[in-house]
């Protein structure tokens, strides 16, 4: 499945892996994704917080992923976190590639201390966000939490998927860790090939 990001450069791997990166006068952006990985990450964005959700969605997800981002961080960090979504998502498009064969549909629910967070997903090609996470402040590090909503629309977009994605809590940290396990988990089973099926999961007899 083609991403919108006409800027996208794509070199596809053996298997489920793709290179994908982006360079705009905002942000230059790589990212190495292979769905079928042990959950290594290495991310390096310039927000360290937005650093450690996105590991948490690795390795949660069992996915395999590098990020390289550099932005304008001198304005602020907006441009940078909504890049690496689009981005992110876009190789998750192209890792993907027909959808024949996977479970299209994932489920999770992830609590951490006094915070918990439920994320459903079906990653069949259908773009939608509905994303309720309640936060108290404005900030956990260098990450406004205004983009936390921001950064998993633009992922849904380009990933293709509609994510559910809910949570509660009383500490922002734990409560954006969890939804971003949760996340991972829930994209974990959707990706995930079942062997019964030859075909795409729709009774269309195509996705999207």
């Amino acid at each position: 499945m083609s991403s919108p990001l006409g800027s996208l450069v794509v070199d596809s791997r053996e298997g489920r892996r793709v290179m994908v990166s982006r360079k705009t006068r905002e942000t230059t952006i790589s990212t190495n994704l292979d769905l079928d990985g042990s959950g290594a990450a290495t991310i390096e964005t310039g927000v360290g917080f937005f650093d450690h959700l996105l590991g948490s969605l690795a390795h949660h997800g069992l996915f395999d992923l590098e990020i390289h981002a550099s932005g304008d961080l001198a304005v602020d960090e907006h441009h940078t976190v909504e890049d690496v979504a689009l981005v992110l998502g876009a190789a998750f498009a192209e890792a993907l590639g027909d959808r024949a064969g996977i479970g299209r549909f994932g489920e999770a629910r992830v609590p951490m201390d006094e915070a918990v967070a439920s994320a459903v997903v079906d990653i069949g090609g259908r773009p939608y966000a509905v994303i309720d996470l309640p936060f108290r402040g404005e900030r956990v590090g260098e990450l406004p939490l205004q983009l936390v909503e921001h950064a998993l629309e633009a992922f849904a977009r380009t990933a293709g998927a509609t994510i559910h994605l809910i949570g509660t809590g009383r500490n922002d940290h734990h409560l954006a860790e969890a939804a971003f396990k949760a996340l991972g988990r829930g994209l974990r089973v959707a990706c995930e090939p079942d062997p019964r099926r030859t075909g795409v999961a729709s009774t269309k007899g195509s996705l999207g």
